[in-house]
């Protein structure tokens, strides 16, 4: 090929190039602003949910109750075991661990640093917290159930069933007061200094009280101000400054992910957030 047959060839390929350089551009996501809000969009289409995909984690923020079971095989694959809490003169925390009651428990291993640093943040005004219960696997919770069962003969709102349980994601924990850490609990643990300072400041470190005061009807479980789960910091803000259940904020990720595959979404963008229950698998309970 000669220059003068060459040079017609590198134009028009010159002159495709922004064409190239647009569809490149449709593949990626983008702010605007409207009405003074930062909105993003997706491939063009608007994500209408107050958090960003970009900031929540699918397994972070799942879904597990009386009605959207976990799997009798799920474990999570990132597991840690707890360690104890030693502090040096200056009160510092030498160990990275917590205060723990009777046992080492588990915890995944970002819920599991979040702890730490929510603990030792409770510490520096004041307040110490133990944690009384961590991951439980799903036997484990088998066993509690058909004991609770077997002591009051009905399902009384403190023991769930296995799969259903909070603490089988790993991302469960039960925090107390000192004075609480052995013997029952119940709902006058709100009362403590610790633990509305806990329901104050948790959301900071990525929990959110997982079983609220105003929700029972929803969740179906008993008030438990000790019951915290880790969602991550986002998701966590807007749940807590809202007084949302974690089963009312599914309720509207789930909507948000409707309309935003009415309207062309990716599908692939947000087909992990979407749950399949595994209730029917064991019928047992």
């Amino acid at each position: 090929m000669n220059r003068k047959q060459l040079l017609p060839l590198l134009l028009a390929l010159m002159l495709m190039l922004p064409a190239l350089a647009e569809e490149e551009e449709e593949d990626e996501w983008s702010f605007w602003e409207l009405s003074g809000e930062a909105n993003v969009a997706y491939n063009a289409v608007e994500w209408k949910f107050p958090v960003d995909l970009m900031d929540m984690e699918p397994d972070l923020v799942m879904l597990v109750n009386k009605s959207m079971f976990l799997a009798k095989d799920y474990v999570p694959d990132d597991l840690v075991k707890m360690k104890a809490l030693k502090l040096d003169k200056q009160g510092n925390n030498t160990s990275g661990g917590v205060r723990m009651v009777d046992a080492t428990w588990q915890l995944r291993q970002e819920c599991a640093s979040a702890l730490v640093a929510l603990c030792d943040a409770a510490r520096a005004e004041g307040h110490e917290l133990y944690l009384k219960s961590g991951y439980r696997s799903y036997s484990k919770q088998a066993t509690m159930y058909e004991n609770r069962i077997k002591k009051y003969g009905y399902d009384d709102g403190w023991v769930t069933k296995p799969g259903a349980s909070d603490h089988q994601t790993g991302l469960g924990c039960d925090v107390v007061p000192k004075k609480w850490t052995s013997g029952g609990m119940n709902s006058n643990m709100a009362k403590e200094p610790e633990t509305q300072w806990m329901a104050e400041h948790c959301a900071e470190f990525g929990f959110i009280l997982r079983y609220p005061k105003d929700k029972e009807d929803i969740t179906k479980i008993n008030y438990e101000p000790w019951h915290l789960r880790y969602v991550g910091k986002e998701a966590a803000a807007y749940i807590m400054e809202n007084g949302l259940c974690l089963e009312e904020f599914h309720d509207q990720l789930m909507a948000a992910i409707d309309d935003f595959l009415a309207n062309g979404g990716q599908e692939s963008l947000v087909k992990d957030f979407v749950q399949t229950s595994a209730t029917d698998r064991y019928a047992k309970y």
